[in-house]
């Protein structure tokens, strides 16, 4: 009897103890652990995703460069998929079967559960004519999305381009990214993508068994709203912007317009450009097949990544160091015969054109080449033939501090840093202690190795104009409403020369537009400083190229212009940045004494030969006629200085060998 009770207190606690657990484990699943909440849930919810407004991108006046437009994606999810009517279906959506069942193998390879994108970009109109009957097709569902508009069409390079994401965009974002999510692929689109893609909401519904749509899921309780991306006001002043475009229209080159006592970017002109528009849509993929077959190559950034041989727009900036260091003063004196003898080699001037007797002032106005490279020697060789080395690399980190052979940081991606050439450069070229000042001596007048690009060009001259200091280039002068972007974009760069030898220098650019090479684009009752350049081109027309700021007093602008192919400097170059300055300052165009006016500028063609633009091969270095040997050999020594980088048919960059005279 005792034995029996014994074992019915066993039994009994065996139970409890089951009860307890089958208990503790209902606690768990329905209270702390919330996987199989989850799983019921997801058998009669969907998640939507809310696709946010793309920021708009506005010009510093508040005029609107980019804006959005909306579109409709079809999405499926296969296992939601029930029978249809596959025909009807691809009637309604306009494809054949054979296409339905190639996206249909695709939306399954990426996930039976998941939705994905079946039908993109539908505009509002296509989309209404579908809307009613989507219902038909259990596991097709309609997102509204938003693509990129361009009510100007103009700044291309600028802004840049969106398009969907790639394998590699998702993996580096975390997840963030899906398949069909849209990213920033160039310029400034891709430079802010953070601020401008906004944050993505997530809409939860309630579908019952047939998949019919019943409402919010718990009356939205664990809804997020979407939020749009921030605006973006920019530095540009969307009327030169067009302008300049025009200006350059049927032309390869650049313009960079700079305000000096900002850094703010004004007009950031690339040629040939492009309507931005094109790259929006169904047809975005034809479109960009056929530019990226254009050999003037319509994507290439040439205010960024083209790069020239500064020419004569460098001699103030040799001048200003050899001020700086006791070297030479504004009366320093050379008689220029049309040449100048640097060791064996010659140096010619312009057309061999002697100047006579020049101080500093009027050898910038006339641009004297035996006068710099007279200053450049006399810099290197300071110290000693024997010290040429250490010498010029003090040289070479004086003119850096001018943000030439770097990077200027630009709030945009894959800007060139040019090419400042160092004495380890030389030292490979011509053996240790192989070289002289007289072998360099093509730097002295923007030529040789060193190459800069556009922007460095423009941002040379907000130096000069602010005597002694730059701010760095920058494109975007606000996020939404906050006006301060970069700490470093409101810091002062200081190159190290004092204010006070800027003077003598920016005399002698005066006179470069008032009676000099650029008269021509003297603008009435406008003082601007300035300097041509012609970069010769063995395989074609010279290059022009024109540097200066304006007014003289309180500069309000600094520019940097290169016409590819289109002859001297005071050609094309000047005369179109005087357009830009006055148009700038001032709203309009007045009549000059020289009689050119924008209409002429704007209907020229000066698009290069294909014939001579592009070769199937790299070229040969081209010879120097100002640098060579005093013995008259006609096998003078080669310099390579690459003018550009262009693209090639099979768009590849080609680099063009060329050699730069003054003027």
């Amino acid at each position: 009897m005792n034995s029996f009770f014994e074992r019915r207190y066993v039994i009994a606690g065996i139970f409890i103890v089951i009860v307890l657990v089958l208990l503790a484990r209902l606690f768990y699943i329905q209270i702390i652990d919330p996987k199989y909440a989850i799983y019921a849930s997801n058998n009669v919810r969907r998640q939507i995703i809310q696709y946010p407004a793309r920021g708009p991108i506005l010009d510093r006046n508040g005029k609107v460069l980019v804006q959005n437009e909306p579109f409709y994606d079809i999405m499926v999810t296969p296992l939601e998929v029930k029978p249809f009517d596959t025909v009807e279906f691809c009637k309604m959506l306009g494809i054949d079967r054979d296409e339905f069942n190639r996206r249909w193998e695709k939306a399954w390879k990426y996930s039976p559960r998941l939705a994905s994108v079946f039908e993109k970009q539908l505009t509002a109109q296509a989309y209404a004519s579908i809307q009613e009957r989507l219902s038909e097709f259990p596991g097709f569902y309609s997102t509204p999305r938003y693509l990129r508009n361009y009510p100007d069409s103009v700044a291309a390079q600028f802004l840049g381009y969106i398009g969907e994401v790639r394998d590699k965009d998702i993996k580096r974002s975390n997840g963030y990214y899906h398949p069909g999510d849209f990213i920033g692929i160039t310029g400034v689109e891709r430079y802010y993508e953070h601020v401008l893609r906004g944050q993505r909401g997530v809409q939860n519904l309630l579908y019952d068994s047939k998949n019919r749509p019943q409402g919010k899921f718990a009356n939205g309780m664990f809804d997020t709203a979407a939020v749009a991306g921030e605006r973006l006001t920019s530095s540009l002043d969307i009327n030169i912007q067009k302008f300049g475009e025009q200006l350059m229209k049927n032309k390869v080159g650049s313009i960079v317009a700079i305000e000096p006592s900002t850094g703010e970017i004004l007009c950031y002109v690339s040629s040939p450009t492009y309507d931005p528009n094109l790259m929006v849509g169904r047809e975005r993929g034809n479109n960009a097949a056929k530019m990226y077959a254009d050999p003037y190559n319509p994507f290439f950034i040439r205010p960024i990544q083209a790069r020239y041989p500064p020419g004569s727009s460098f001699k103030p900036l040799s001048a200003l160091i050899a001020l700086q260091e006791g070297i030479i003063t504004p009366e320093t004196g050379y008689l220029c015969t049309g040449r100048y003898r640097s060791g064996n080699r010659w140096v010619y001037c312009n057309k061999h054109e002697a100047h006579g007797y020049v101080t500093l002032n009027s050898a910038v106005a006339q641009s004297c080449n035996g006068y710099f490279s007279m200053v450049f020697e006399k810099i290197i060789n300071r110290n000693g033939a024997k010290q040429t080395e250490a010498t010029f690399a003090d040289w070479r980190a004086k003119v850096n501090k001018f943000g030439l052979g770097s990077k200027l940081d630009l709030d945009m991606p894959s800007e060139s840093r040019g090419n400042l050439p160092t004495p380890l450069y030389y030292d490979n070229k011509y053996q240790k202690g192989g070289w002289r000042s007289s072998t360099v001596v093509s730097l002295a007048i923007g030529q040789g190795e060193l190459l800069a690009t556009p922007l460095q060009l423009a941002n040379l001259e907000c130096t000069i104009a602010n005597k002694g200091f730059f701010y760095k280039p920058h494109l975007i002068k606000a996020i939404g409403t906050k006006n301060v972007i970069k700490k470093e974009y409101l810091e002062r760069n200081y190159v190290g020369i004092d204010s006070q030898y800027f003077e003598p220098v920016i005399n002698g650019m005066q006179r470069v537009v008032e009676s000099g090479t650029a008269i021509r684009s003297k603008i009435p009752g406008i003082i601007m400083c300035g300097k041509t350049g012609t970069a010769q081109n063995p395989h074609g027309e010279d290059h022009s190229v024109f540097v200066a700021y304006a007014p003289r007093d309180n500069p309000k602008i600094a520019i940097a212009v290169v016409v590819e192919n289109s002859g001297e400097g005071a050609h094309w170059a000047a005369p179109i940045a005087s357009f830009i300055v006055e148009k700038y300052l001032r709203g309009s165009i007045s009549p000059r004494e020289s009689g050119i006016t924008p209409e002429y500028y704007e209907n020229a063609n000066r698009l290069p030969d294909l014939s001579t633009f592009f070769h199937n091969k790299p070229v040969k270095p081209a010879v120097i006629d100002t640098v060579k040997k005093s013995n008259g050999d006609s096998s003078a020594r080669k310099k390579s200085a690459v003018i550009n980088h262009h693209t090639s048919t099979s768009n590849k960059y080609l680099a063009a060998q060329t050699k730069t005279k003054k003027r």
